[in-house]
């Protein structure tokens, strides 16, 4: 037996239609297998919470022992995971082709579809996964949900933290009544024909997020590659499933995924590319589908060609160069690499693609930001998000850049909230914004 691995990752499909994968017996068994290798190596531990929870309950053991560690104290390990992949991508030397076979996210995962099958994911829990019909319900009235969810507002804040268990103090994203589908109906860009892209063609996956909270992100998008000379669609056939993937709905996902991949077959039968306006969104076409329905022809057409932004534009500045016009930004850029832009395996594309702009003087910043999508923000979770998310906001902090950027709208929210918790001197920053809409500015739209 060898000792770790220098081959690539490899991830096996998810046999979660078979019977066994239930099996709760054959599940500790494999919990308690995984985490004696675990326990013996512990290269994980500063990674998130899951890991040093873990390494207590076997200090603590009877034995200093996995077999020691009862398995009902197994969901504290479980319950602090946020499916960020890092431990998988980047620090486990035994992932497969290992013999030891170690995917510890996704044996997270089995042990909530197991959960979510029992019936023990709360209604609250389940509701707030609803993100395309909270969007648009918020979106219709989005002056008076962003009132609802303002940390500042002492009335409803403390109902919601009672009642839907959701930290008062965790910032919320805000929703837009001008959706992003709306406001790219009402304004069609120009297209650049004199530029070096001219003549490629990208739909633009607007996202849950991407349409409902943060349309910036795509309408600047939409900007920079219309003076590239690309011409782009933006659509929302749905949500990517990423929430209820999170709580275990594994059949819920696996819909989803048909669905939406059904949908954007279509555009790539014109010979569109896909981009996915979120970092975890493009994860979610690029890997989890095809491992949830590893048969479906369609779902793998669609992760081969499906695109992170960052990854789109460096791409296009390769391979056909971009239009002349950017200007230098004042101050330099601390870019946080978000984790489900790192899990890709794409490279530090954001850092590559903001090295695009003139004189850019560029800090990458490689740590978890600790929000987990809706992990975070729940009353118990919130204080360990702010933990493992604080050598990301030190690094921020210190590196005294005019500019901090994220490529995750939601790890952005979480940044700016642990940046303004900082005392002392802290970044003269009104948001963490995406990447692209530094290059959006540095040209000038």
């Amino acid at each position: 037996m060898r000792e770790g691995s220098l081959e690539a990752p490899v991830r096996r499909p998810l046999a979660w239609r078979d019977p066994e994968f239930y099996d709760e017996a054959k599940l500790d068994a494999e919990m308690r297998r995984v985490f004696d290798i675990c326990h013996g190596c512990r290269r994980c531990f500063n990674l998130c919470d899951s890991f040093p929870r873990l390494f207590d309950l076997v200090d603590e053991a009877g034995d200093a022992e996995v077999s020691g560690v009862s398995s009902k104290d197994f969901r504290k390990v479980v319950d602090a995971c946020t499916l960020c992949d890092m431990c998988f991508m980047t620090k486990c030397p035994y992932v497969p082709p290992h013999p030891f076979d170690i995917d510890f996210p996704h044996l997270m995962l089995r042990y909530r579809a197991v959960q979510f099958a029992k019936g023990e994911v709360g209604f609250t829990e389940r509701q707030l996964t609803q993100t395309d019909r909270n969007g648009r319900l918020a979106a219709m009235v989005a002056p008076i949900a962003n009132w609802a969810t303002d940390t500042n507002n002492r009335l409803t804040r403390p109902v919601m933290e009672k009642i839907a268990r959701v930290h008062s103090e965790a910032p919320l994203p805000r929703y837009h009544r001008h959706t992003l589908t709306r406001q790219a109906a009402a304004e069609p860009p120009v297209i650049n024909r004199d530029a070096p892209g001219f003549g490629r063609k990208a739909v633009l996956f607007a996202t849950c997020f991407g349409n409902f909270n943060e349309p910036g992100i795509g309408m600047a998008t939409r900007a920079v590659l219309a003076h590239n000379g690309v011409e782009t669609k933006i659509v929302h056939p749905g949500c990517c499933g990423m929430p209820q993937l999170e709580h275990g709905d594994l059949a819920r996902v696996s819909a989803q995924a048909e669905t939406i991949a059904a949908e954007l077959e279509v555009w790539l039968d014109k010979g569109y590319d896909v981009i996915a306006l979120v970092a975890s969104c493009a994860l979610m076409l690029k890997f989890e589908w095809p491992l949830l329905v590893p048969g479906n022809a369609a779902i793998r057409r669609l992760s081969e060609s499906t695109w992170d932004i960052a990854e789109y534009m460096v791409d296009l500045s390769r391979t056909a160069g971009l239009a002349s016009g950017m200007k230098p930004l004042d101050g330099g850029v601390a870019v946080h690499l978000a984790c489900h832009a790192r899990a890709q395996n794409v490279g530090a594309k954001a850092a590559e693609l903001l090295c695009l702009i003139p004189e850019a003087q560029v800090t990458a910043i490689e740590r978890c930001s600790g929000h987990g999508g809706t992990w975070g923000i729940h009353t118990e979770n919130y204080p360990v998000a702010l933990k493992v998310g604080q050598p990301a906001v030190r690094q921020a902090a210190r590196s005294g850049c005019g500019h901090i950027v994220s490529e995750c709208p939601l790890a952005a929210i979480h940044l700016k909230d642990g940046l303004d918790r900082l005392s002392g001197d802290k970044p003269a920053i009104d948001k963490v914004r995406h990447p692209i809409e530094l290059m959006a500015r540095a040209y000038g739209l």
